[in-house]
């Protein structure tokens, strides 16, 4: 079975504050390429989980997210040189208030439910036990931890959370899953 670090998309490897629907927008966060990279040679595979409800909210389509994704994988491979760094990437177009008919619910892929996760687990035989969560929002550790894994929340210290960590940037988080991991 594969370890697997589980990144949540918004706020943990782009900046994204609001509905990223255009993929010229996409910016990198500081250090995510790098910590991707180094979480990738020490044997994890990573797979991005995140909830896209601007799709319910029809504010942009399941081709804008896909759109936005390759336009993260051009810009990881730009700034690392390989293209082997993300192994899938899930995510939930459900809203409870959506708009679009096929999307509107609480779905269990939603986050904080951990949907998106188990499926990932079960597509590329991840156990669970041994991966992390990283992420920006409570909702993504509380998927995280729903699903069996570590996790650690990226905020400002003092915030509070369920998360087993607490680190300001993924650059902080992968040096401490290095740390925990034994990892050198």
């Amino acid at each position: 079975m594969q370890r697997c670090i589980f990144l949540d998309r918004d706020n943990t490897i782009i900046h994204n504050d609001g509905d990223l629907g255009d993929p010229s927008a996409v910016r990198l966060m500081d250090g995510a390429a790098d910590s991707m990279v180094r979480l990738r040679n020490a044997g994890f595979i990573l797979v991005i989980v995140t909830n896209q409800s601007g799709v319910a909210r029809g504010v942009f389509t399941e081709q804008d997210v896909a759109d936005v994704h390759d336009a993260i994988e051009q810009s990881l491979a730009s700034t690392t040189g390989r293209k082997d760094l993300v192994q899938a990437w899930y995510y939930s177009p459900w809203h409870p208030e959506g708009v679009i008919e096929a999307f509107r619910g609480n779905h269990p892929t939603r986050k904080p439910r951990p949907g998106m996760l188990l499926q990932a687990a079960e597509d590329h035989d991840i156990e669970l036990e041994r991966s992390w969560m990283i992420g920006d929002q409570e909702r993504d550790i509380e998927a995280g931890n729903a699903a069996g894994c570590q996790s650690i929340r990226l905020a400002v210290p003092g915030t509070e959370t369920c998360a087993g960590h607490l680190c300001e940037t993924i650059s902080q988080a992968v040096d401490w899953i290095m740390n925990t991991e034994k990892i050198t």
